[in-house]
């Protein structure tokens, strides 16, 4: 259903929301409604707040926050305003539009599972604000991973009206006693990034099945190690997958003949041995990630059913960064089994094709510096893909005594994706100028239509020349080249 010319809403609850539902709003593809049910549990658990402080005393409500959680406060709602104000310092570069629509997304959706005790005229400023495109200016460093301390408070800040929009608008909504600690305490900005770059990572994974086949294509390869029997021996899900994926595309449906090598080369041989753990850890992210995007992250909790409030470390997102940890270094790996295809496709001995798939004059370069290329982008990646949960940090007074860091590994794996869209670009253009000069034949294959469309979109010529343009778009290509062989 489609409304002029936008989807329709994405309906949240607090306990629905999907990685694609974000990426797909982040893009400004939908609107989003909030599901007047769960608006009402809202609105009980605000209830809730108010009643037990009277009862008990509660962290942020009746006291101060971090090493303050013993000092005595007011608990009003201009309590709430100077904690704002002073959490309000983040430093750095500013988020980018993208990233402050999946984290107002995320957080409304966390807000909507009732546990918060925000007020819903706050729920809604945040649904108008979506739906108009008013955007807060958020800057990117201030986290370690315990709460998106920061970024929250210059969000509320920004709906109260102490901060200027950076687009559009809405009118000012108050926070009550208690209510401003109950908006910032979720890590919403760290789990927009993660989201985004997950389903990036998750959509280059599967557009490299169609990259690896290319390269198998132009290289001759065995189908030997794709054999069903094979991986029946060591069916871990991941690999199962890919050496699925690879005979669909390569039609493989027989059992398979010798390849013209005894033995391939690592880069085709153990391709699912490699890729099956990258595309099981993104597999995973993507589950812990959903968690946490449902997930009630506030300090303290408040419970309608327990008719109680529970002091608790929700807002550390130990699994998120260890996710993001297993997943960068799975992804290394695949890029390495890449940047060694590419070596292979300029090796004569190979493909039976001129050295560096070069035309012309002797001595001609071909594509030589796409080796080059591809290693620097891999070098950086390595980098990006050292794991951030090695360290910790102590903070407020000692009491905060660890981090997970996730919002570094969320930052980290972005680079990540950004190196290896690089390098699977270089194996892209190698793989298909030596298709074009070996005229293969992929007529009854359904990795052809992929063949078809990069060929349409890569410069035929052979000639020495620069090959910059060719590899941004076989990078910007990746994936629509994935979804072109099962449209």
């Amino acid at each position: 259903m489609t409304h002029n010319g936008v989807m329709a809403d994405i309906v949240l609850n607090g306990g629905s929301l999907r990685c694609d539902d974000v990426v797909t709003f982040a893009a400004g593809k939908v609107h989003v409604a909030v599901d007047p049910g769960a608006l009402a549990h809202v609105e009980d658990a605000w209830r809730l707040g108010l009643e037990a402080v009277v009862r008990r005393a509660v962290y942020g409500r009746t006291t101060g926050v971090g090493a303050n959680k013993s000092v005595v406060t007011a608990g009003s709602a201009e309590d709430g305003l100077r904690l704002m104000r002073s959490h309000a310092g983040g430093v750095g570069e500013l988020m980018t539009a993208e990233v402050v629509r999946a984290m107002l997304l995320v957080r409304l959706n966390q807000l909507m599972a009732g546990r918060a005790g925000v007020h819903p005229r706050v729920l809604n400023a945040v649904a108008a604000a979506l739906n108009t495109n008013s955007l807060p200016t958020v800057h990117r460093i201030g986290a370690i991973g315990t709460s998106d301390l920061t970024a929250l408070a210059e969000t509320a800040l920004t709906l109260v009206g102490e901060r200027p929009w950076a687009t559009g608008g809405v009118e000012p909504v108050d926070f009550g006693a208690g209510e401003a600690l109950g908006f910032m305490s979720s890590n919403a900005a760290t789990l927009a990034d993660a989201v985004l770059v997950t389903v990036e990572l998750r959509n280059l994974l599967h557009a490299s099945h169609t990259v690896a086949a290319l390269s198998y294509i132009a290289l001759g390869g065995s189908p030997e190690p794709y054999a069903r029997t094979v991986h029946a021996a060591k069916p871990h899900p991941g690999q199962v997958e890919c050496a699925a994926e690879m005979r669909r595309l390569l039609g493989m449906t027989a059992v398979p003949l010798p390849g013209r090598r005894i033995q391939d080369p690592y880069g085709l041989r153990a391709f699912p041995q490699v890729q099956g753990p990258a595309l099981d850890a993104v597999a995973y992210l993507e589950k812990v990630l959903t968690t946490e995007i449902n997930a009630s992250a506030e300090n303290p909790m408040i419970s309608v059913s327990d008719n109680d409030i529970y002091h608790n470390a929700n807002f550390h997102t130990a699994y998120v960064a260890v996710a993001l940890d297993t997943a960068r270094a799975t992804v290394h790996s695949v890029a390495e089994l890449s940047a060694a295809r590419l070596g292979d496709l300029v090796e004569p001995d190979q493909t039976d094709l001129p050295a560096f798939l070069a035309s012309g004059p002797a001595g001609s370069s071909g594509v030589m510096i796409l080796e080059y290329v591809a290693h620097d982008a891999l070098a950086a990646l390595r980098q990006a893909a050292l794991p951030v949960t090695l360290g910790t940090a102590v903070v407020s007074r000692g009491l905060e005594d660890h981090a997970s860091f996730s919002t570094q590994a969320a930052r980290q794996a972005k680079r990540v994706a950004n190196a290896y869209r690089i390098v699977l670009g270089c194996e892209l253009v190698a793989a298909v100028r030596a298709l074009r000069m070996r005229k293969a034949n992929v007529v009854d294959l359904p990795v052809r239509t992929a063949y078809e469309l990069a060929k349409s979109v890569l410069d035929p010529r052979l000639d020495d020349r620069p090959l910059t343009d060719d590899v941004e778009r076989a990078a910007a290509l990746l994936e629509d080249l994935d979804r072109s062989t099962v449209d």
